[in-house]
């Protein structure tokens, strides 16, 4: 289907941070003013929420050597060595064929990180360790990978491809979660969907995925081929950019504009306009945790990262959590955290949008008590070390379990 020039426009601006940005900051705006229906801000805390943020990253990272917020965080859990192992595996393969495998494994696992719900947890086989929510996911992920769970190659099975992606079944991925009846997993089925979608849409897109049976991780090499010779240089936005394009139909009952799948864009009735897409705002928060996530991988091709800033931060439970809980959002009506929300609703728009703005306001209050430029401390690693981080703490400081304040009726592909 052919999209007519504002079509085009409009879809190819809501896939951009810019975007982002812009349409959440009016909701912002709106806030500020208090004239949005279900939260109003209180920048009095700001100070109260960078010193937070400041002491939960201080307890991490004493030194302030922040890494990225990235899934190869999550591999590492429990301090044990199980990049250095994948490492050891991929010795006798090339520099791009290595990155090209940590791509596949990455998008995969990121792919599978929507929240688990508070039921679930995996026992790790290699080590007798129990892992749950995010880290949890990451290492099952991280072992069926391994265990060449998405490959359709039984002789490399440390990838993942197109016919594996598509072929995969929900009694494999249940038993790679280790899910039964006593150990559920929120999403299972949207999981397998997501991956079996990313499987068919690799295959529309052979220029970034390659054309016989294509891979995901093929991405790493059309990055690098793209560089203009002697550039070593890549922009954040531009592996942002190729995600979204490359990926952006894998999403499930979504907004669409001229038959294109917009992915992770919601209405809010506050921003209705003249023009096609006003009420639409853009959040794409599993694509850019994915483009971090495949920042590292390029790094280590001697790529040098460009323009971290210009992605935003990640609005999702645990940044949202620590925006209402430290009292820089406050609810108007306490029956919100009664009941739960579709992510579509609009008590979770307005709450996503508010803490995308907040997230570069804490941003920029931590690296003035710091003495840091943006260029030392980028959001990324301040999500790191960081707002994630102290989402957590703080909601298990409030809350049994360390549950968010607000309940997420989640199918698997959002959060």
């Amino acid at each position: 289907m052919k999209l007519d020039n504002i079509e085009l426009e409009t879809v190819e601006y809501l896939r951009t941070p810019a975007a982002i940005r812009q349409k959440c900051d009016r909701l912002f705006n709106l806030a500020s003013e208090n004239k949005l229906r279900h939260f109003r801000v209180d920048l009095s805390q700001l100070d109260k929420a960078a010193n937070y943020v400041i002491d939960t990253t201080r307890q991490q990272y004493p030194d302030l050597k922040i890494p990225f917020h990235s899934r190869w965080r999550h591999f590492e859990t429990g301090n044990l060595p199980r990049l250095a192992q994948l490492d050891a595996a991929l010795a006798q393969f090339t520099p791009v064929q290595k990155a090209q495998i940590k791509f596949d494994l990455a998008i995969v696992s990121v792919l599978l990180d929507a929240g688990a719900g508070a039921e679930w947890q995996y026992c790790e086989a290699e080590t007798g360790q129990v892992y749950r929510r995010s880290e949890g996911l990451a290492i099952a992920t991280f072992r069926m990978f391994c265990q060449g769970v998405f490959s359709s190659n039984p002789d490399s099975p440390l990838q993942a491809d197109s016919l594996g992606l598509s072929g995969l079944k929900l009694e494999t991925l249940a038993a790679g979660f280790q899910v039964n009846r006593d150990n559920p997993l929120v999403g299972l089925t949207g999981r397998l969907e997501l991956l079996q979608r990313l499987g068919s849409a690799i295959c529309q897109h052979p220029l970034l995925f390659g054309s016989e049976n294509p891979r995901p991780g093929n991405l790493a090499k059309y990055l690098l081929d793209s560089r203009v010779s002697g550039v070593k240089t890549v922009k954040a936005v531009e592996v942002f950019s190729a995600v979204l394009k490359g990926f952006g139909e894998i999403w499930p009952g979504r907004y669409a504009i001229g038959g294109v799948n917009l992915g992770d864009v919601w209405r809010h009735p506050a921003l209705q306009g003249e023009n096609l897409g006003d009420e639409f705002v853009p959040f794409h928060k599993l694509s850019q945790w994915l483009t971090y996530s495949l920042l590292e991988p390029l790094q280590e091709l001697g790529l040098v990262i460009a323009g971290l800033d210009e992605l935003t931060g990640l609005p999702e439970y645990r940044n949202g959590g620590l925006c209402l809980d430290i009292g820089l959002l406050l609810a108007k009506d306490a029956a919100i955290f009664e009941q739960s929300y579709l992510p579509g609703s609009e008590v979770i728009v307005e709450w996503r949008s508010l803490t995308v703005i907040l997230l570069d306001k804490i941003a920029a209050v931590m690296r003035k008590k710091l003495h840091l430029t943006a260029r030392e401390l980028p959001l990324v690693k301040i999500l790191q070390g960081g707002t994630w981080a102290a989402g957590r703490k703080i909601a298990g400081e409030l809350r049994a379990g360390g549950v968010p304040p607000i309940q997420i009726e989640s199918d698997g592909t959002v959060f």
